[in-house]
């Protein structure tokens, strides 16, 4: 816990974290909101599972795009058009009784204008702090972001209890609007200046390293959509258990992200880290009561943080400054591809099984799958045991003032 205090030390970093996490709070919500109140709209899973795709996809394709337009046109106009896009989109889903196609493609826009804070963000913390702190943040940050994990589905499946789907989707897009105002307009932000990259788009896939983050992550994240697609399932829509076993989940995570926040990343850290995850889920499969699903699942979150910071500190570690905003995009078009599949997979499996377990099984596939390939191609991750080193032009320089 002492790296923990020496992070919240710096000037400045506890607000850019708080904003951070007001403005990344509805990702815990959209999911669960997109699909119960397309399930409601449309009459099952699988259409409800296409529109999740949908803006999943919309995420994944612009991402990349969208953190390099950050370097041309500046960070906050950039984050301040896009929440407006987005917001519309969303307001369209919530608001409007459309055929399915119209729902597709709202939510592919939806997701493609969706603000890259979690870019911003990762980019401007090696700008804000030492190296040698870096590791300890992006794990205090992973381990932190489970927040909006454990409160997010709680809250909308609350919502949707209490008002009904649509209603819970307004009070999520409310809570965007809000978020999103208070992280562009931090000074930290707003000072943030990203130099343009030489690189074209997508060269930086061709690190290695990068390329391993962006594929793992995506079955990894995937296997989660699947399981939340099946826990809702399980439940019914409007369930307080469903939110509940996923908020436990969630805390988990929060809980294994600071016990290990500390440890340094090495070839194996990742594999071992999806090993924890995977476990949880297998354990899930034959379990269908509130306590013992909330257990296994408990047991998958504790490898869900220190697995998502392993993934940010091989980035920082690897790439230069100016390509990091387009690595994390990388990274995020990775899982949001992951979620995509994962979520239509789940609704079919579902529909297939006629019950929430169908969902349970994919995600075992893809997290066993992720942890696969991190152990076959373990040399490719690098040894940041000792602390995240300095790539080239990645020295922390000071904000403008």
């Amino acid at each position: 816990m002492r790296s923990y205090a020496e992070v919240l030390r710096v000037p400045g970093l506890a607000r850019i974290i708080a904003a951070q996490l007001v403005a990344r709070f509805p990702a815990g919500m959209y999911s669960l909101g997109i699909l119960m109140h397309m399930e409601h709209e449309h009459g099952s899973y699988t259409p409800a599972g296409l529109v999740l795709a949908a803006f999943s996809i919309g995420m994944a394709v612009a991402g990349p795009i969208v953190t390099r337009l950050m370097s041309r046109f500046g960070t906050v106009p950039v984050l301040s058009v896009t929440t407006i896009v987005a917001v519309l989109a969303l307001l369209s889903i919530a608001t409007q009784h459309v055929p399915l196609w119209v729902d597709l493609v709202a939510g592919a826009v939806a997701g493609a204008a969706m603000p890259p804070v979690t870019p911003t963000v990762r980019t401007l913390y090696p700008r804000m702090v030492q190296q040698r702190m870096l590791q300890p943040l992006f794990s205090f940050d992973a381990a932190l972001q489970e927040i909006i994990w454990v409160f997010g589905p709680v809250l909308l499946v609350t919502l949707v209890a209490t008002l009904g789907t649509g209603p819970a989707l307004l009070v999520t897009i409310a809570i965007q609007v809000v978020g999103g105002a208070f992280f562009i307009l931090s000074p930290e932000v707003r000072k943030l200046r990203i130099p343009p990259t030489s690189r074209k788009l997508g060269r930086v896939l061709r690190k290695p390293p990068v390329l391993l983050s962006v594929v793992v992550s995506a079955l990894f994240i995937g296997g989660f959509s699947a399981v939340e697609a099946g826990i809702i399932a399980s439940f019914g829509e409007g369930a307080l258990e469903a939110g509940l076993i996923l908020g436990i989940c969630a805390l988990g995570s929060l809980v294994g992200g600071f016990a290990v926040g500390h440890r340094g990343i090495g070839p194996w850290s990742i594999t071992v880290r999806l090993s924890i995850v995977l476990v949880g889920f297998v354990v899930a499969i034959p379990l269908q009561d509130v306590i013992g699903l909330s257990a296994a699942l408990f047991v998958a979150g504790l490898g869900t943080a220190p697995a998502l910071a392993a993934f940010s500190a091989i980035i920082a570690g690897t790439v230069k400054f100016a390509d990091t905003p387009e690595a994390y995009g990388w990274i995020g078009t990775g899982q949001l591809l992951g979620a995509a599949v994962g979520s239509a997979a789940a609704g079919v499996a579902i529909d297939g099984t006629g019950g929430g377990v169908g969902g349970v099984y994919v995600a075992v596939v893809m997290v066993a799958i992720a942890a696969l390939v991190a152990a076959v191609f373990r040399r490719h991750q690098p040894d940041l045991r000792e602390g995240i080193g300095e790539p080239p032009e990645t020295a922390p320089v000071e904000l403008p003032r």
